[in-house]
């Protein structure tokens, strides 16, 4: 599209699907060398395959620091050297907060808790040794600035993003490393077609979709988010256009919160 990404390499986490394949579509289009990145590592594959020889697919646990280390060593070798690290991979659950079990709590937090820290220091750590400095983007949600009772863990997690993200962008400004996030809202995803099922089992709603339409029915903008809507923001985050900027969390959600 723009070109405003020519001879960037980028990396992105849970891009087999969803938010991170739009992101992929749209940074390649843009002119970055793309690294998609999933647990899923055919979903990952079939991603990179369609970004007109600018990607490259990779299965990987981001919980799993190993892992998070050879795909951006992958990336290096294959692309050269790494310029932005975009830290999007997510898992969410719908149950009542008193139900909610020390296992599954446990199970969100390594995915979006600690995969974001991982991600963030393996990051760091080639943007540091390459020199030139480095972007970190993280995504975090309006569940990383109000509190869901049904989402209670998910929250959590997401809350801790935003900490994250101030914590890298302090620590790491002396390096030339800005860290930043954006926060989705009620987005048309696979992931939301999950927690929609998942209230209609624990009988909070009737019918398909009802969930996301009774979430969305505050969105300002007057309808819910497609994966697309947030493409354009990252591209932003990734690009020369947002160097002056570093540990802000923007919510990109219709108008669904206000800070």
């Amino acid at each position: 599209m723009s070109g405003r990404l020519d001879g960037k390499t980028c990396l992105i986490t849970g891009a087999g699907r969803g938010i991170g394949a739009a992101i992929a579509q749209r940074l390649a289009a843009d002119g970055a060398d793309v690294t998609v990145v999933d647990l899923n590592g055919e979903a990952a594959e079939r991603v990179a395959a369609g970004l007109d020889g600018r990607g490259l697919g990779i299965g990987a646990d981001v919980s799993d620091r190993a892992a998070v280390a050879d795909a951006i060593a992958k990336t290096v070798e294959r692309f050269g050297r790494l310029d932005v690290i975009f830290n999007n991979a997510g898992i969410s659950q719908t149950k009542p907060l008193l139900e909610a079990t020390e296992d599954e709590f446990m199970k969100i937090q390594r995915v979006n808790g600690l995969g974001v820290l991982i991600g963030t220091q393996e990051a760091a750590k080639q943007f540091i040794a390459q020199g030139g400095g480095g972007k970190i983007v993280n995504t975090h949600s309006m569940a990383g600035k109000q509190g869901f009772p049904l989402f209670a863990a998910y929250c959590y997690s997401k809350f801790g993003v935003v900490a994250l993200t101030q914590a890298a962008a302090r620590g790491l400004a002396e390096h030339g490393i800005t860290v930043n996030a954006f926060g989705p809202g009620v987005v048309q995803t696979e992931l939301w077609e999950q927690l929609d099922s998942e209230f209609r089992e624990h009988r909070l709603t009737e019918r398909p979709g009802q969930a996301l339409e009774e979430f969305g029915e505050g969105i300002l903008l007057g309808r819910l988010s497609k994966p697309q809507d947030l493409a354009g923001v990252a591209s932003f985050l990734a690009s020369k256009d947002s160097d002056y900027m570093t540990g802000q969390a923007i919510q990109v959600d219709g108008g669904m919160v206000l800070d």
